[in-house]
């Protein structure tokens, strides 16, 4: 029987996220549901578990944006402005550039992690999850996440 995390190990879990694999409805991007997400729970919660905090607006957050070339906090500011959904995808629709070079973005994100710095880092991570024999199946920060909020088994 293959290991699961270790309850805690990585800190408190947001099951609610969207999973990394869904892409943005308008768009089509990976992440952004997600973003977008955790900028929603900081409006509802006032802040994100530190489990989370620690990589808002870095991370994937960032990458995602840097791809855009816009900053996370415009996206954060929208979120936290805006009432209804349909304003979030306007104000979205505005900031965004006209190329979203959607392709190349989700193919990179998919693959982050599969460097062999990127091996090292989710080999640490699983180990330190109780989940070192999971290595050779999570090969991807956006697996980890998956598996990490219990969408791999």
């Amino acid at each position: 029987m293959l290991a699961q995390p270790i309850p805690g190990s990585s800190g408190e879990v947001l099951r609610s996220l969207p999973s990394a694999y869904q892409p943005h409805a308008a768009t089509g991007l990976l992440h952004l549901p997600r973003f977008l997400a955790k900028c929603k729970y900081i409006k509802e919660h006032g802040a994100l578990p530190a489990s989370y905090a620690k990589n808002f607006k870095r991370g994937m957050d960032r990458f995602l944006c840097l791809h855009l070339g816009i900053d996370p906090a415009a996206v954060e500011k929208i979120v936290l402005t805006s009432t209804t959904e349909a304003e979030i995808e306007a104000q979205l629709k505005e900031l965004l550039p006209g190329d979203l070079r959607v392709a190349k973005w989700n193919r990179n994100y998919v693959q982050k992690g599969m460097t062999p710095s990127g091996r090292e880092f989710l080999k640490e991570a699983l180990t330190n999850m109780g989940c070192a024999d999971r290595v050779d199946q999570i090969t991807s920060v956006v697996d980890l996440m998956e598996f990490d909020e219990g969408r791999i088994e």
